[in-house]
C-alpha cells in the first residue's frame, strides 16, 4: 500500500480533551505506527492459517492483545 491510500483510513487524532492534534509530524508518526501494526499482524494471521490454525482464534488472540494493552503513563501531567 502507498502511503497516500493510508492516509484516507485514519481518523482525525484527538487528545483526551478532544482537541485535535495537528503537529504535522506526530501525526505522521501515529500513521506510519499504525500501517507497521497492521502489516505484522497481517503476517501473522497468514502464518497462522499456513501452519493451520483457525483464522477465527488468529482474530480472536490479536483482539486479546489490543485488549491486554495499558498505558504506561496513566495519571502522570
Amino acid at each position: 500500500m502507498s502511503a497516500c491510500s493510508n492516509e484516507a483510513r485514519y481518523a482525525i487524532w484527538h487528545r483526551d480533551d478532544g482537541s485535535v492534534v495537528s503537529c504535522t509530524e506526530k501525526v505522521k508518526v501515529m500513521n506510519e505506527n499504525l500501517d507497521e501494526i497492521a502489516q505484522l499482524m497481517q503476517d501473522a494471521l497468514e502464518d497462522g492459517i499456513l501452519m493451520e490454525v483457525s483464522e477465527a482464534q488468529m482474530k480472536d488472540v490479536l483482539h486479546k492483545l489490543v485488549d491486554a494493552l495499558h498505558n504506561p503513563y496513566a495519571g502522570r501531567e
